[in-house]
């Protein structure tokens, strides 16, 4: 990821190459971040909460999705605009221990989000092939090296097209089931109504949204947009590619958002009451002996997808994150081997896989509000944003998105904690 590589756009925009101009060409940062919308962890929160609750907590998903729309967006914005990615930001305006401290836990955020998505994809290999987990864990770990490769020698278009293609495997994956599930639609429109039943789904729900929006995907996103784009101080050109963004979320969640509501819908439909789907692993039996060996098959492909996707990403925003806080540069490579390790640690000492999920979306939640609260900070003060400084609408529903986001992930640590006692 070398910023220095990207070739300057044009400062005016009508000066640009006509495919630049055209708002299809710019689209792609946002398909790369929303692959964090679709890892391991909401397959596994997905899948519980439909299991557990049927069609209750769909409106979780929905307000998940619309809060992410909104982060996702100012993540870009800030990049765009800025010319300089979120952690850049908080590295040039913190002291060097704040900063130190401040990237200690941006890292053990990354290192859990790696965790997550090494498992889910170790766990995938064993549905379809039987493999042991720490055999699989390197597997995947020697994959996502391949898919960084494209990266680091072809460029981020090349990154983006790989990423968009695993994305539409997932998609695959995880929807083609409700083909043939009886999901009660009816049912499912009842569920966009806010609700819960007692504690427990409070705390499904808030592992949910810890599994939706994720910390490195908003650190990242800002990196992605900038990296692909380039800084410029015209504002003609600025106003295009935010535009152009905007799109480019909106299109890329909405593909994530319907994964994620399929998942839940399967489960509603096909695993209500059925034992043993409080795990990937029990989930996709039971999907199996429902729905058959096929749809089983396509389910652990999608797995597989999420999986080998969502930790490709992880370590590129690790690498975003550790360059912007320290001004260091790690090769990309080297990065994924050593947090390959925690994961392949896990895996080896035989801890089960489920359990260091949950411990995971835990951690994921307690390092959202240092990302958030920044973001929606830094894009709000025209001191850093200028004249593209947010309006009063997107400053309001920036601030309710990341005071629900807290709320709700405190909810998680907290009752977490009880059911631990």
């Amino acid at each position: 990821m070398t910023r220095e590589s990207v070739e300057q756009p044009a400062t005016d925009i009508h000066a640009a190459r006509p495919a630049e101009r055209r708002l299809l060409w710019l689209i792609g940062p946002a398909f790369v971040a929303a692959i964090a919308y679709v890892d391991p962890g909401n397959v596994a929160a997905n899948l519980t909460a439909g299991a557990q609750y049927k069609y209750l907590l769909v409106w979780v998903l929905v307000a998940a999705n619309v809060m992410a729309v909104i982060v996702q967006y100012l993540s870009a914005k800030l990049g765009i605009v800025t010319g300089r990615s979120l952690p850049e930001l908080l590295g040039e305006r913190m002291p060097r221990t704040a900063r130190l401290l401040y990237w200690a836990q941006a890292e053990i955020i990354a290192a859990a989000t790696d965790m997550a998505e090494v498992i889910g994809g170790a766990i995938a290999l064993q549905i379809l092939f039987g493999l042991p987990l720490l055999a699989g864990g390197v597997i995947v770990g020697l994959v996502s090296m391949g898919i960084l490769a494209v990266q680091s020698r072809r460029g981020q278009r090349a990154f983006e097209f790989v990423m968009m293609g695993l994305l539409a495997v997932i998609t695959i994956g995880f929807v083609a089931s409700l083909v043939v599930s009886p999901v009660d639609w009816q049912a499912a429109a009842a569920g966009v109504v806010p609700r819960f039943e007692g504690s427990r789904s409070v705390l499904l729900a808030a592992s949910m949204l810890g599994a939706t929006v994720m910390p490195h995907a908003v650190y990242l996103h800002s990196a992605l947009a900038l990296d692909r784009h380039g800084a410029s101080d015209d504002p003609r050109r600025v106003r295009h590619l935010l535009r152009a963004n905007r799109w480019d979320v909106i299109f890329a969640l909405i593909v994530a958002g319907s994964v994620n509501i399929a998942m839940l819908l399967l489960a509603a439909a096909s695993l209500p009451g059925v034992s043993g789907t409080d795990s990937i692993e029990g989930a996709h039996t039971a999907i199996t002996q429902a729905l058959g060996p096929v749809v089983g098959v396509i389910f652990g492909i999608g797995l597989l997808a999420s999986g080998l996707a969502s930790t490709s990403v992880g370590c590129y925003a690790g690498a975003s994150v550790m360059s912007g806080l320290l001004r260091v540069r790690v090769p990309i490579l080297v990065r994924r081997a050593i947090t390959l390790i925690p994961a392949l640690v896990v895996l080896g000492l035989g801890v089960d896989p489920t359990w260091a999920l949950v411990i995971s979306q835990v951690v994921l939640s307690v390092g959202i509000p240092f990302a958030v609260i920044p973001l929606v900070w830094f894009t709000s003060r025209r001191g850093t944003m200028g004249t593209f400084a947010n309006r009063t609408p997107l400053r309001i529903a920036g601030a309710v998105t990341v005071a629900a986001i807290v709320a709700l992930n405190g909810a998680l640590i907290v009752l977490t904690a009880i059911g631990a006692v």
